[in-house]
């Protein structure tokens, strides 16, 4: 027996879908706005998880230049037939009021692991987009739509309800009518739907509430693929709305499978909220449930429950990954999976390990505000408590040149300790806080440091709160800024202010350069640990080498 421990996967992964292909099996995630596009993990045992590749990889493939905040890869769905791996996905333009533009697409390969097929586009009617392969042999595309009339949230569109159309292989295009075929219940914001074909039924299993504390996981059958269908008379088969207390929050958006032992489970997206404020930093991340189902034919829980559990159980037996190491020393050729863009590929010009053998090389490009060209590469916050560190060597001429490392949400909330010039041009670092686009410096004009030599950056972030740190040595280091609140890296921080945002805090490292001259930062590694060092016996804030 081998006990899961839920999230599976932790930290910003969102909207999970699963499939089995020899005896591994695979599950995609969402990544929005950050490039490559799909998180594609791989498990033996559906306890250890590993990133092994982004499906969308490609500049030709995907392009989010100019994507908004939040935008991005909605939802992707991983399904397989006849020998052939199929990935439906969402990229969305535009999230402004009524009007969301939501393009759909497919992509296929014979390999998982491999690369996939240049996108067929197939159509912009809404997201979570899932493909049902019938035992017919026709294919069906499953999505929630969207509507720009009256009945939807204020401010957004109507969630009008699933939908449902065949797509022809051949001429790679949908065909035939686009049938509505489920509506939802009372709950409402009807989404993420999947088809399953099973014991003379069509389950059709849907995620409402919307993706924060009301969400939960409703499942619905028919005899016919176009329905009516039926609702299960208990309404969501799983959610956490009415207890607050339990550690898995914002469940929902499922997957369900059998894993080969006659055991049934089903994915699903989650939140951890700190205990403070109800904030979630890692976002929405994957978990696991098992389930049953009754005599009746409807699914659930196998706690009897439901509300979901953090320890599951499974008989197949553990298979664990090799330990990975928590510093990068960048000196291999490749940049590891786990770090990612924002919106497009960094080409060689911006990020490149070959110059500086050993050291991963940034070109200074636009703001960590830009949703266009940012020379930023980052990895998910995985723990509520953590350290992220990083070598720096970087001389900047100017004071509109910076480089350092970055715990970062997105374009308008961002914490972002940089070292810099002041405007005598002498080096400094500093800490700078965007608060939803309003910005401040709690180190003030910045804390001179000699003109040349190696900074080492450094952050701990105990839940809520993050402190800052540098060091010319590696050995003393000095705090930057005081304590910072950490927890506004997240959904709930926007949503308190009525501020739709899907993703999770990432920490990393950046170069910005506004001259235009394309200064470039080198780091020597990028370290993170689950764990914080003890700065007692810190060195005080003004260090020796200050100068007023």
């Amino acid at each position: 027996m081998t006990t899961i421990v839920n999230p599976i996967i932790p930290g910003f992964n969102p909207d999970p879908s699963i499939i089995k292909a020899g005896d591994a099996w695979y599950l995609a995630t969402s990544t929005f706005e950050w490039f490559p596009g799909v998180c594609l993990y791989k498990s033996y045992d559906l306890k250890n998880w590993r990133l092994i590749s982004y499906p969308l990889n490609r500049k030709s493939q995907l392009n989010m230049r100019g994507n908004p905040d939040s935008g991005g890869i909605y939802a992707p769905c991983l399904s397989y037939d006849a020998g052939k791996f199929y990935l439906v996905y969402t990229d969305v333009k535009n999230v402004t009021g009524r009007f969301w533009d939501t393009n759909n697409y497919i992509v296929t390969t014979d390999n998982i692991e491999g690369e996939w097929s240049e996108p067929t586009y197939l159509n912009s009617r809404g997201i979570d987009p899932s493909l049902f392969h019938h035992s017919d042999g026709t294919k069906w595309l499953v999505s929630m739509e969207m509507s720009y009339m009256d009945g939807g949230e204020a401010g957004f569109p109507k969630w009008n309800g699933i939908i449902i159309q065949q797509y022809d292989e051949q001429q790679k295009t949908l065909i035939g009518e686009c049938r509505k075929i489920y509506a939802g219940t009372s709950l409402g914001i009807t989404e993420g739907p999947h088809i399953y074909e099973l014991n003379g039924w069509y389950y059709l299993l849907v995620a409402e509430g919307g993706t924060f504390y009301n969400h939960g996981v409703t499942l619905a059958r028919s005899k016919h693929l176009f329905g009516p269908y039926e609702t299960d008379p208990i309404g969501q088969m799983m959610t956490s709305r009415f207890d607050c207390r339990q550690p898995l929050q914002r469940v929902g958006h499922a997957d369900l499978f059998e894993n080969g032992l006659g055991e049934w489970f089903i994915v699903h997206l989650c939140g951890r909220p700190l205990p403070s404020k109800g904030r979630s930093p890692m976002g929405r991340e994957t978990a696991i449930q098992q389930v049953y189902w009754t005599e009746d034919g409807w699914l659930r829980l196998i706690n009897k429950k439901i509300t979901p559990d953090v320890m599951v159980h499974t008989r197949l037996e553990e298979r664990p990954w090799p330990e990975q190491p928590a510093r990068d020393d960048f000196d291999s050729p490749e940049i590891p999976l786990h770090y990612q863009s924002l919106r497009i590929p960094l080409s060689e010009e911006m990020c490149t390990l070959k110059e500086r053998p050993g050291w991963l090389r940034l070109r200074g490009h636009e703001s960590l505000s830009s949703h266009h060209y940012q020379s930023l590469l980052a990895r998910r916050q995985t723990d509520f408590t953590f350290t992220a560190q990083t070598c720096v060597d970087f001389s900047p001429r100017s004071f509109q040149q910076m480089a350092g490392l970055v715990c970062f949400y997105d374009t308008t909330n961002y914490i972002y300790l940089n070292i810099s010039c002041d405007e005598k041009g002498e080096r400094t670092v500093n800490l700078m806080i965007n608060d939803l686009n309003k910005f401040s410096l709690p180190s003030g004009k910045g804390i001179r440091i000699p003109s040349k030599g190696l900074v080492y950056l450094r952050v701990c972030v105990k839940d809520d709160g993050a402190n800052f740190y540098y060091s010319m040595d590696e050995k003393k280091w000095f705090p930057v800024g005081g304590h910072i609140e950490y927890s506004k890296l997240s959904d709930e921080y926007f949503k308190e202010r009525g501020i739709e945002r899907f993703t999770g805090a990432f920490t990393g490292m950046c170069c910005q350069d506004f001259t235009g001259e394309h200064i470039c930062a080198d780091f020597d590694y990028f370290d993170y640990s689950a764990t914080v060092p003890d700065h007692e016996h810190s060195a005080p804030l003004m260090p020796e080498h200050f100068s007023a």
